[in-house]
């Protein structure tokens, strides 16, 4: 049971928060005034024939003009105690849907690597995930599994007149196995799909660039590299015989910037990992004057952290916001990419969570055909955003959540997914969070994935709760950065929400 909220922003105006129906709108101190009274005691309206509100004297005209607002909005259903849609249930048609409509399809190639990085997801710090035995997909497994998408991207499901798919490749370190790179290519630019075309992507940490770029120059490849500033800086990613890996990974990236200037412009980007040896300010600084290029700056994930190992992770743990606020050049990075700023990141989600028209693609638009319903947590529906296949044919919903959490299979033998199976074990997951959830204010703005909670198969505790306080203060964030910044409403709609 959710109230509504006054706020009031770091500029001393108000703003009534409706949970029931997601709104927020602007609130004058007359019409707060009857909405505290109303919050306070609703069967007792009594309002006075004179306020005074911050030295300022309003009558009874003014306040009479404010109460019919206040009843116009509550009889077009404001001020409700709880939401007007209860919590519904996933089904296996609303997954079968989202796979159908899939546009990010991401293959482990091989859990093999020629790194050894000390904060490897898959390494020493972490326990969410398949041992790791230098293993390499082989082709079958991807073409089952390109088979099976194919007859739903052909099937009525599929919503897309001309659907765009991003195939990426993962890894491990991926060019440690282009021989299965080139042959899903090639399979697929080969597939009778007219209304599907294909894009490719890949995450490396480059050390292999230098004989594969002509490829992957020639496929016109979108290539996240992963460099964490300079060479102290990069020193946790080193390779096995622990001599660190950035002059030689420095030497490829050079090459490749040289000899396709254009593609290098257009088609590489650069992920860092912030750890205590080095800062967003570092890392900044160091890529952009190097590549002229923003970097995207991400922590340490704290998740499925061995017991033996949390102090050390600790340790070796650095909080971006923290790092940004200590940069010298903090308006500089803020100006050059919004998206290493914590604040806009935040202001972004909080726009896409109150703005009712924003669709990350089109066919979004048109999933009123599926029943709407509203779900428990923020955890994207199954394959909504992407499919993740491991390099032991696990199937995951995205390839940032443990491999126990696989909803499916694929072998040589063809792809084992039973939707209503699927539903029904991530029903039984919000099952456990519906109380939680029920009493928390941000249910209907929630940016918490269940698969990110401790103890998911017994009773997990919601990372995300917030109660009346922090949501208030939430939104009196988000809306007095927006007072304070409106230009950057437009810059979150034009180059993050929609671009």
């Amino acid at each position: 049971m959710k109230s509504d909220i006054i706020f009031t922003t770091a500029n001393n105006n108000k703003y009534l928060s409706a949970p029931a129906n997601n709104y927020i709108i602007p609130a004058s101190p007359v019409f707060s005034y009857i909405v505290e009274q109303f919050i306070k005691n609703e069967n007792d309206l009594n309002l006075p024939d004179k306020l005074v509100i911050n030295d300022k004297e309003y009558l009874k005209e003014q306040i009479d003009y404010y109460y019919n607002k206040f009843m116009f909005l509550k009889n077009k259903g404001f001020f409700l105690k709880k939401r007007k849609d209860e919590f519904g249930k996933l089904n296996g048609k609303q997954v079968e849907w989202q796979l159908a409509n899939v546009d990010h399809l991401v293959f482990e190639v091989t859990d093999a690597c020629n790194l050894k990085c000390k904060y490897c997801g898959y390494g020493e710090f972490y326990a969410d995930y398949d041992e790791r035995v230098n293993k390499y997909m082989p082709f079958e497994i991807a073409r089952e599994m390109i088979s099976y998408l194919a007859a739903l991207w052909q099937s009525p499901l599929n919503y897309s007149r001309n659907h765009n798919v991003t195939i990426g490749f993962y890894g491990g370190e991926p060019l440690m196995n282009m021989d299965f790179i080139k042959s899903v290519i090639d399979y697929l630019e080969k597939l009778p799909i007219p209304k599907i075309h294909f894009n490719w992507s890949m995450t490396t940490n480059a050390l292999l660039l230098g004989k594969n770029m002509d490829f992957l120059v020639e496929k016109n490849f979108n290539i996240l590299i992963s460099l964490d500033g300079n060479e102290e800086n990069h020193s946790y990613r080193v390779k096995h015989n622990n001599k660190n890996s950035f002059r030689d990974v420095l030497q490829n990236i050079k090459q490749l910037q040289q000899k396709y200037p254009d593609f290098f412009k257009k088609n590489v980007n650069f992920n860092s990992v912030l750890h205590n040896k080095n800062s967003v300010s570092e890392i900044f600084n160091y890529i952009k004057k190097e590549f002229d290029k923003n970097p995207s700056i991400n922590e340490l994930n704290d998740v499925g952290i061995r017991p033996e190992k949390v102090e050390e992770f600790k340790k070796t743990y650095r909080n971006n916001y923290q790092s940004l606020q200590q940069a010298e050049n903090y308006e500089e990075i803020i100006n050059e990419s919004m998206l290493n700023n914590p604040d806009f990141k935040g202001l972004v989600s909080f726009m896409s969570q109150y703005s009712g028209n924003i669709f990350e693609k089109y066919t979004d638009m048109l999933s009123v055909k599926i029943k709407k319903i509203y779900l428990p947590s923020g955890t994207c529906t199954p394959f909504s955003k992407k499919i993740f296949v491991t390099v032991n044919g696990k199937i995951l919903p995205c390839e940032r959540i443990g491999f126990q959490h696989a909803l499916g299979t694929v072998s040589k033998s063809g792809v084992e997914l039973d939707f209503e199976k699927i539903a029904q074990r991530i029903n039984s997951y919000y099952e456990k969070i519906t109380d939680q959830c029920m009493s928390c204010h941000r249910t209907q703005t929630c940016v918490q994935c269940i698969y990110y909670l401790d103890k998911l198969d017994e009773r997990p505790v919601c990372k995300g709760f917030t109660n009346e306080k922090r949501f208030s203060d939430y939104l009196a964030s988000n809306i007095s950065y927006l007072e304070n910044k409106p230009e950057d409403f437009k810059k979150a709609f034009e180059e993050v929400s929609i671009g």
